[in-house]
């Protein structure tokens, strides 16, 4: 979700369709214009728009599934999925590495 406006402690955000106000406790300072990976009502994590779109194309394709609108060969995941990765991919991904 994308920060519209801050108040102490919280920011008003919009993303997915909705405009909401979350707790930005867990992350520390962020800007208008900043994204935020939120869960419920806080922000987990301030991310690069980049990363923003990565998240909303597998949300996406995850409400697709769930909508019926893909079955099962209709699509590859448009990610890697753990089990095809590497021992050394893997402690990447868990910041092991």
């Amino acid at each position: 979700m994308q920060v519209l406006a801050l108040e102490t402690g919280f920011a008003q955000v919009h993303g997915r369709g909705e405009t909401r106000r979350i707790r930005t406790t867990l992350v520390g300072e962020c800007m208008v214009g900043d994204w935020l990976l939120a869960f419920i009502d806080d922000a987990r994590e301030i991310i690069s728009p980049e990363r923003a779109l990565e998240v909303n194309a597998t949300l996406d394709l995850l409400q697709d599934v769930m909508n019926g609108a893909l079955t099962t060969g209709d699509t590859a995941a448009g990610f890697r999925l753990p089990s095809s990765m590497s021992a050394a991919d893997l402690q990447r991904l868990t910041g092991q590495a």
